[in-house]
């Protein structure tokens, strides 16, 4: 579940918790709700600027935003995420893990390198069938 809370966060918090550079108290914007995931997921160029990007590289003003807000995001297992996000998180963690698992495995070392996460979110994970 750790896996795909992670990943899913990482991705999905790129594209949905920016709002002109700021993020809503109490939830994300839902600003970036219609991008298309399935683009950005299977177009290499965008996902590697992405991954780059979450990896403390150079970023885009979206991915500069999602790099900001994954800690929270992480921290409050997506409590301030639209419906919209909560499904978008879950498909792009299912992607990494079953399509990208080095990416994911970078994601995870740098976003959750004592595991808590991953212990934290993996009966949630184990529920939507995807195997941490």
């Amino acid at each position: 579940m750790l896996k795909f809370k992670l990943t899913l966060l990482v991705m999905a918090s790129a594209f949905f918790s920016v709002d002109g550079g700021k993020l809503y108290k109490d939830r994300y914007t839902t600003k970036f709700d219609k991008i298309d995931l399935d683009e950005a997921l299977n177009n290499q160029r965008l996902f590697e600027s992405y991954l780059k990007c979450l990896m403390g590289d150079k970023c885009s003003p979206d991915g500069y935003e999602l790099r900001e807000a994954l800690p929270d995001a992480l921290a409050t297992a997506c409590a301030k995420c639209s419906e919209a996000q909560k499904a978008g998180t879950e498909k792009v963690i299912r992607f990494l893990i079953e399509k990208r698992p080095k990416e994911y495995a970078l994601l995870e070392k740098k976003y959750d390198p004592e595991g808590v996460y991953r212990d934290k979110y993996k009966p949630i994970a184990e529920e939507k069938g995807i195997k941490i």
